[in-house]
């Protein structure tokens, strides 16, 4: 792939990073700084959707930079019962997600939103998540190795909580943090990719 105009990264995420650069396409890093608190009564896809393209949008406004770049911003929540379930705060709070997500199906979305000088486009995709029965003891196992702490949900599925997941409909690595087909689809759009 070759590269027509330069991609900015509005995301610390080392997961997107990954995923980005599994696909070939070069970029780089401006994280955006943002409140990811919810408005009243906001559901989960409009709040993943809102996020990802505030996201992009202050890191526009605050990179001068990466004037004339094509800018990436991408946020993922996790749903149940449609209610997104953010980043624990402590091990109780973990417990209690994970908790709820044993032996369930839930939903987790992730949009991804490009903006350049001209337009912004946003696009939201939902996987429907399997998760086994959890005990106890495997939620504190868990827990203990660090993983769940930074994560949505509680969980990563790229790492060790993937062997909670029986199975999954729908795009893994946007459970992941970037979904790549639609990805590569706005890319292309955009002119980052041919």
């Amino acid at each position: 792939m070759s590269q027509l105009r330069s991609l900015v990264l509005a995301s610390a995420s080392p997961r997107r990073a990954e995923l980005l650069t599994r696909i070939g396409v070069e970029f780089i890093v401006r994280p955006a700084d943002l409140d990811e608190t919810a408005l009243a009564d906001e559901q989960p896809e409009a709040l993943v959707t809102r996020l990802a393209a505030d996201k992009a949008k202050a890191a526009a406004v605050s990179h001068t930079d990466s004037e004339g770049s094509v800018l990436l911003a991408s946020d993922t929540v996790v749903v149940l019962d449609n209610k997104a379930l953010g980043k624990p705060a402590d091990f109780a709070d973990a417990a209690a997600m994970l908790g709820a997500l044993s032996d369930r199906t839930h939903q987790v979305m992730t949009a991804v939103s490009l903006l350049d000088g001209v337009r912004q486009k946003n696009i939201c995709v939902t996987t429907q998540v399997h998760f086994a029965r959890l005990s106890n003891e495997q939620i504190a196992r868990y827990w203990a190795t660090g993983e769940p702490a930074d994560k949505a949900g509680a969980y990563g599925i790229q790492g060790i909580a993937g062997q909670f997941v029986k199975s999954i409909e729908g795009s893994y690595s946007a459970v992941v943090g970037l979904p790549l087909y639609e990805t590569v689809q706005l890319l292309q759009e955009f002119g980052v990719i041919e």
